[in-house]
């Protein structure tokens, strides 16, 4: 596959490291289009059967509700499945898998101030292995990421050891003990690419100030589309808030 979004440093970056940042890779037109489409979703009502609202308590005022997370969204937003399904976002993780790919799973954390951080997983311990052997995530920065509201942390290398911990946990300290996760900051229109065996985790935000993050996952195409499957899959396993039985405990794992 001939080379179009990617130098064959940042290639050769992406193989060895498992991730891959690239600053200002969204225009100040899709910034604003991006940022404009979250704030709608962000408002949209709680409905059963469609996308999949997710809520926390926050670690700033427990009595307080707020939103963690929404997927399952683009059915239900044109822009937003236009921007994923075609051009460069599409076209780049192509070109890092070396074959063509699908869109997997939308998502967008929200960690709004006094939201949870996340602990330290691989992305592919969520039992991920049923539907393809690997996936890559592109993490598109709405919200200036920083130490404070809890940015990304990865670990470079590891990705190269397959599946370290065991599936529905987070890391242990001892399958921990030789990694080093290193926060990335980041800015709107900054984006990160990182496969799902990369070890990573993120902060809470104890900041005042949003810290919204798209994370759109995709497969080789050759692997089948398992997306309509996954999202069947998780509303039986973990439903939304609006769809839970009451009294029934849900655990969110990694």
């Amino acid at each position: 596959m001939e080379s179009v979004c990617f130098s064959s440093q940042q290639l050769q970056d992406f193989s060895r490291d498992g991730f891959l940042i690239v600053r200002e890779m969204f225009s100040h037109g899709e910034i604003s289009n991006l940022v404009s489409w979250t704030e709608l979703l962000e408002n949209y009502p709680e409905v059963p059967g469609q996308h999949m609202m997710y809520f926390e308590k926050s670690l700033l005022n427990p009595e307080k509700r707020i939103l963690n997370r929404i997927e399952n969204f683009i059915p239900y937003h044109t822009g937003f499945r236009e921007f994923f399904i075609k051009g460069k976002m599409l076209q780049s993780v192509s070109e890092l898998f070396g074959a063509s790919a699908v869109l997997f799973k939308d998502k967008i954390n929200f960690k709004l101030p006094g939201g949870d951080g996340f602990k330290p997983h691989q992305d592919q311990q969520a039992g991920w292995s049923i539907y393809a052997s690997l996936f890559i995530t592109v993490l598109a920065c709405i919200d200036e990421a920083t130490l404070e509201n809890g940015c990304l942390e990865l670990v470079k290398g590891f990705h190269k050891k397959g599946l370290i911990g065991k599936e529905w946990q987070p890391l242990l300290e001892e399958e921990m003990a030789a990694m080093t996760f290193v926060p990335y900051p980041t800015q709107p229109g900054d984006v990160i690419f990182f496969d799902s065996y990369v070890p990573h985790a993120s902060g809470p935000n104890l900041s005042k100030k949003k810290r919204r993050v798209l994370y759109v996952t995709y497969n080789r195409l050759s692997e089948g589309n398992h997306r309509t499957r996954y999202y069947e899959d998780k509303r039986k396993n973990y439903p939304p808030d609006c769809e839970r039985i009451q009294g029934k405990e849900y655990v969110f794992r990694v």
